[in-house]
């Protein structure tokens, strides 16, 4: 089986991380009005992260070590997002007595702590991250961000094993 072009699987990765930013933005905080916790904040950066490796490398369409090149970006930051997501879920794991409290909304902790506390603040997580406000097929959303990356890891195995 012929696989698409380099370029175009990029384009596709690059599209497909596009498209769960505005279903993250427009259904989940627009409609339902869910408020993204520290560590949803931090996968939505890894996502928006590697749509962006995927366009320049789209974009610049390198020959085979470019490739490489891009494909370990994309797959380093993919397990960066499998960690956020394993994170959030081990978090909504624990018994309610061993949940961390809550913090600051994210916007406060931008405005009022330097940007090197707010991203520590950010990488721990909250209590917020513990709490399961939407579902489907029984896995709460962190799961299937994680199932996203695990695909976007998936391609970029294939990608960076490929030959020119």
């Amino acid at each position: 089986m012929k696989l698409p072009s380099y370029r175009i699987v990029n384009l596709a990765q690059a599209f497909g991380s596009l498209l769960l930013i505005i279903i993250a933005i427009a259904y989940f905080e627009r409609s339902l009005n869910l408020e993204p916790c520290y560590l949803c904040m931090m996968q939505r950066g890894v996502i928006v992260a590697i749509g962006t490796i995927c366009a320049l490398a789209a974009v610049h369409n390198p020959q085979q070590f470019g490739q490489k090149v891009y494909s370990s970006l994309s797959l380093t930051l993919v397990l960066a997002g499998i960690y956020f997501s394993g994170k959030q879920l081990w978090l909504q794991s624990l018994p309610g007595s061993h949940v961390p409290s809550c913090g600051f909304p994210v916007r406060h902790l931008f405005e009022n702590f330097s940007t090197i506390e707010a991203i520590t603040m950010l990488l721990q997580g909250d209590g917020n991250c513990a709490d399961v406000r939407w579902q489907l097929m029984g896995l709460s959303m962190p799961g299937w961000v994680m199932v996203c990356f695990v695909g976007f890891g998936t391609i970029g195995v294939i990608q960076f094993l490929r030959k020119s």
